[in-house]
């Protein structure tokens, strides 16, 4: 049985192998991210597929940046897709132009922190103020709940802070960079146990790696729901 509390990040390079492995896992999973990497590959007719023909709820993890007449151009024409979330860079002014893109629709707007890729030493490089980053993250998060965001993106170490902020009543928490004991790190820095990152406070986790180059993606993903089961 699925758990739509588990997303599972469909990262490969195009829609052909995207929906093998949707086929693969089949009804274990309800709920696909599908992000940048596969934009030129396919990702849309992808996403409009699974969740027309299959019934799967789609995040579209787009990480949208521009001025605000863009982003709320680009959202707008994204939102005729039916999807479910959408993230967006978490400026207030980008928020809230997504927002504004998003009226209407069922689209909900996903903000996005800092991504769980980066340390104190990126920032820094990027000339990001000073601060720890759970600081950061959880300073960013709140502003982007009052500019009108329904949820925010952040490692699954700072949900716990996020939640106990007053604006982030009755709002999304979702969280990459979660694995599975024993699953290799990849790229990720700021990581947790998906069990560990549901009582933390998330409502959503994204697992991306740990199930799509396991030999058995479907019992992969069954492993995750069963953890998340016993809590």
């Amino acid at each position: 049985m699925s758990d739509d509390r588990l997303i599972v990040a469909l990262d490969v390079p195009n829609a052909l192998q995207g929906l093998k492995l949707a086929e693969q896992i089949g009804e274990a999973v309800s709920f696909y991210k599908i992000g940048l990497g596969m934009l030129t590959g396919g990702g849309l007719a992808l996403a409009n597929e699974l969740k027309t023909e299959h019934g799967k709820r789609i995040f579209l993890d787009m990480k949208l940046f521009d001025i605000g007449a863009t982003v709320e151009n680009a959202v707008r024409g994204l939102a005729q897709f039916d999807l479910d979330f959408l993230t967006v860079h978490g400026d207030p002014y980008v928020v809230k132009a997504a927002k504004e893109g998003a009226a209407g629709k069922g689209l909900k707007i996903l903000a996005v922190t800092i991504l769980t890729s980066l340390d104190r030493q990126d920032l820094d490089g990027a000339l990001i103020k000073d601060g720890e980053i759970r600081d950061l993250v959880q300073e960013r998060a709140g502003k982007a709940f009052e500019a009108g965001a329904d949820g925010v993106i952040a490692s699954p170490q700072e949900a716990a802070l996020i939640r106990a902020l007053p604006e982030a009543e009755g709002k999304l928490i979702v969280t990459p960079g979660v694995r599975p004991t024993g699953a290799a790190l990849g790229d990720q820095k700021r990581v947790a146990t998906p069990a560990n990152a549901i009582k933390d406070g998330a409502d959503h986790i994204v697992v991306g790696r740990p199930v799509w180059q396991a030999a058995n993606p479907k019992g992969a993903a069954q492993a995750i729901i069963d953890e998340l089961s016993a809590l």
